[in-house]
């Protein structure tokens, strides 16, 4: 697995994901970034799917997967990218600031032949997260200033 390091935030908006009843039967909620903030990623990130640490507003950092690109399976129009916070929250957050650190990159994107390929490949993704952020050069960006910088300052890769 590809080390990487890319620190960016931004405003959320109303997911396409949250609103697929085939991925939220199985509690697959995304964050997504709005285009704005898509658009200052810098061109040479490949599409893929990666993980890293998140935090939403002013709360706890976790554990996150995230996909770069234009998700084949859904055949969307245009970038995005999405992100799946490895937590269970009681409210909606659309609107707050998301403050992500990528620190790794799994696999590229790619499209799938069933639903069933796909949730299984998410749920490979998530899984490899999670042991990925517990090797210590991952878990110690959980404690990266970038998650307490003032409110409102938005930094793309400081």
């Amino acid at each position: 697995y590809e080390t990487v390091l890319y620190f960016a935030n931004g405003m959320l908006h109303y997911s396409y994901h949250h609103q697929r009843c085939s991925l939220t039967l199985y509690k697959i909620f995304t964050a997504n970034f709005s285009e704005q903030v898509v658009e200052s990623f810098p061109s040479d990130i490949p599409t893929g799917i990666y993980y890293g640490w998140a935090c939403v507003g002013n709360g706890d950092v976790h554990k996150m997967v995230l996909s770069i690109g234009w998700n084949p399976f859904y055949k969307n129009i245009k970038k995005s990218v999405e992100t799946h916070i490895i937590h269970t929250f009681k409210e909606d957050f659309y609107g707050e600031i998301l403050s992500i650190v990528i620190t790794g990159y799994i696999r590229p994107e790619k499209n799938f032949d069933s639903l069933d390929a796909l949730i299984s490949a998410i749920q490979e993704d998530i899984e490899e997260a999670k042991r990925q952020l517990d090797l210590p050069e991952h878990l110690k960006l959980k404690e990266d200033n970038f998650f307490h910088l003032p409110e409102g300052k938005i930094v793309n890769n400081r």
